[in-house]
């Protein structure tokens, strides 16, 4: 079968059940509201998709019957994702959703074997991929709140008061009961007593905002343990998500794994979202096909969004992954790492330093070679090397600064220290004519490339479970690792920047940057013990 929209469906999938969808179901408002809701291409493309049947599949089988063990499904706003789940919800719940055997030839579906009084019946082709509804259905709609479960959940309730479900689902504010002691639960991150429970199906809302953070990672993946172990499968629903955040839907995305059915209309790179010309031609491509859309509604909604935040925009309307105004690093990662210890006088270390003048913070961060973080201190009261400007005057005291670099050569072995030279180019001459210029290196945090590369390093270091790093648990650095945001740049990549103009950064640089020196100072070989010198006494 081929569709309008060129979708071509050439395998064997549970046909019973998506004639199902399109005679129980009905629009849920709207001024079509009560019509027999007929999906839109991309809709059946998903649809057939999810119920796509293994050629060698055997009666009896669940969740291996299927090509796919679970599905995504990305699109903008207002495409029409929540009634279309909706739809899938009522097919899991007392729909022919579970592999039956193939047909011979004259086999039918009868609602009325199943409990359903509408009389409809659905005759199979020989060769045809069978199906039954679950025996007891358990299902959960799960969002991060209950404003948006609401997308799901309530075009469902809406189905079923409106049409031919009513007679098998009884809708409750917070579950839909189902024959056999069966259920509908909605589910949100503050439900933790739920997840632990069996399920058949689990439909998983915006899990672009799905986060280690907000603890929706574990949901996630509580909820697909619990599909598994009954048979059942999962399907995601999200808009596009900020890459920055690492959520459930990125992941999904991202993954190798074959067994996992994606949709995501991706719109032509070279086309701008901020040239209005061009960004109606992104809107066409990625709502073909959801005829109740009105374009020119989103073209202004769109605009508005544009003016305030455009990666939002570009995300929610273009259907694309942009990075926005997201986090850089996982807070709570960071301050897992903090293993406080002492590191004696004459360690070979390596440093970072990002200066400034008047507005910004200057910081000094140092890296043994074995991977672990600090701060140092300097002078007769052990003061941290991070200077705030609003503490001195306004102005940040160079020569306070000038000291602790000293200090820190005549404490320490440094075999590398990469400074950041602008507001500090004549002391950073004075730095490298005094210890050497293969010690002192000016590393300008300004170029993009090696920018996003340095800070992706110290991230990946971060969040790897088997990583050696650690840090002294410095309580500014960890507030600057949290305020830093990713600015996106061409070519995929990001710099750092602030969320605001009061949320300093500027002790999460020097930490990028003196990881980066390790690393170079490793691969140089830098890290093995120096040679002894032997002194030799003339008698």
């Amino acid at each position: 079968m081929e569709t309008p929209d060129g979708f071509v469906v050439d395998f064997p999938t549970l046909w019973v059940g998506i004639d199902w969808i399109e005679h129980h179901c009905v629009v849920p408002d709207g001024f079509r509201k009560g019509e027999s809701f007929e999906m839109y291409d991309w809709q059946l493309w998903c649809t057939a998709n999810h119920y796509r049947i293994k050629p060698r599949a055997k009666q009896g089988q669940l969740a291996p019957a299927f090509h796919s063990r679970r599905s995504q499904c990305v699109a903008p706003q207002k495409t029409g994702k929540g009634p279309w789940s909706a739809g899938i919800c009522a097919l899991e719940g007392v729909g022919p959703a579970v592999f039956d055997g193939w047909a011979r030839g004259g086999e039918v579906y009868e609602c009325r074997t199943w409990g359903c009084g509408c009389g409809w019946v659905y005759e199979y082709e020989p060769g045809e991929a069978m199906g039954r509804p679950w025996p007891t259905p358990l299902i959960q709609i799960t969002a991060f709140s209950e404003e948006q479960t609401d997308n799901v959940y309530r075009p469902l309730q809406s189905m079923i008061r409106n049409g031919r479900l009513g007679e098998l689902m009884r809708v409750g504010e917070q579950f839909i009961r189902l024959p056999n002691e069966g259920r509908i639960d909605v589910v949100t991150s503050s439900a933790q007593s739920r997840l632990g429970n069996p399920v058949t199906f689990v439909l998983q809302d915006e899990t672009g905002l799905w986060t280690v953070g907000n603890k929706m990672t574990r949901v996630a993946e509580t909820q697909r343990r619990g599909a598994a172990g009954m048979g059942g499968r999962t399907m995601e629903t999200t808009n596009c998500w900020d890459p920055s955040e690492e959520s459930v839907a990125q992941r999904t995305s991202e993954a190798k794994v074959q067994d996992i059915f994606r949709f995501h209309r991706t719109p032509p790179a070279s086309l701008s979202y901020r040239n209005k010309a061009e960004r109606r031609r992104i809107h066409r491509f990625v709502y073909a096909g959801s005829t109740h859309v009105d374009l020119d509604a989103i073209e202004a909604e769109a605009a508005e969004l544009l003016e305030r935040d455009p990666e939002q925009a570009e995300r929610f309307f273009g259907n694309r992954v942009v990075y926005g105004a997201g986090s850089w690093a996982n807070g709570d990662l960071w301050d897992s790492r903090a293993e406080p210890r002492e590191v004696p006088d004459g360690t070979p270390v390596v440093g970072g330093f990002d200066g400034s003048d008047v507005d910004d913070w200057t910081a000094l961060r140092l890296e043994t070679l074995d991977g672990y973080q600090f701060t140092p201190t300097y002078g007769p009261d052990s003061l941290p090397t991070i200077w705030n400007p609003a503490d001195f005057g306004g102005q940040v005291p160079r020569l306070e600064v000038e000291a602790a670099v000293d200090e820190m050569f005549a404490r320490f072995d440094v075999v590398r220290f990469y400074v950041d030279p602008p507001y500090w180019e004549s002391e950073v001459d004075a730095w490298a004519e005094r210890y050497g210029e293969k010690r002192v290196v000016r590393w300008y945090t300004y170029r993009t490339v090696q920018m996003h590369a340095a800070a992706e390093r110290l991230l990946t270091d971060i969040g790897k479970a088997e990583s050696t790093f650690r840090h002294d648990g410095c309580q500014i650095t960890a507030t600057h690792i949290r305020n830093a945001r990713k600015a996106a740049r061409p070519g995929g990549r990001y710099v750092l920047a602030k969320a605001s103009p009061t949320q300093k950064i500027d002790a999460a640089i020097p930490s990028i940057v003196a990881h980066e020196a390790a690393g170079d100072a490793v691969a140089a070989g830098l890290a093995r013990p120096r040679k002894k010198s032997r002194m030799i006494v003339l008698r």
